[in-house]
């Protein structure tokens, strides 16, 4: 083997060794992203102030309040109009 073989073969394991190396950095950083952020949306979540037993129930009926009356004054809406369609058409 000539001297500029055993050069290039050095190179070359040197080159599969660096990308072993970085592939074993990119998921070490990877993994480090990975529990920083569950570590901050666990910091966030202790933060949150849920809404208490009675505070859910009056925010319940005001949901299903909205959304009877809309839907009443939808349906009554295109009962006129369906009406008012036949009574011209």
């Amino acid at each position: 083997m000539s001297m500029k073989e055993k050069t290039t073969k050095k190179v070359s394991t040197s080159k599969k060794e660096e990308k072993v190396s970085k592939t074993v950095k990119n998921t070490k950083k990877a993994k480090t992203k990975k529990e920083s952020f569950f570590t901050g949306v666990k910091k966030e979540m202790g933060k949150v102030r849920w809404p208490l037993k009675k505070e859910m129930i009056k925010y319940s009926i005001a949901t299903l309040s909205f959304i009877i009356f809309f839907a009443l004054f939808f349906t009554l809406g295109d009962l006129i109009i369906a009406g008012f369609k036949m009574l011209v058409g």
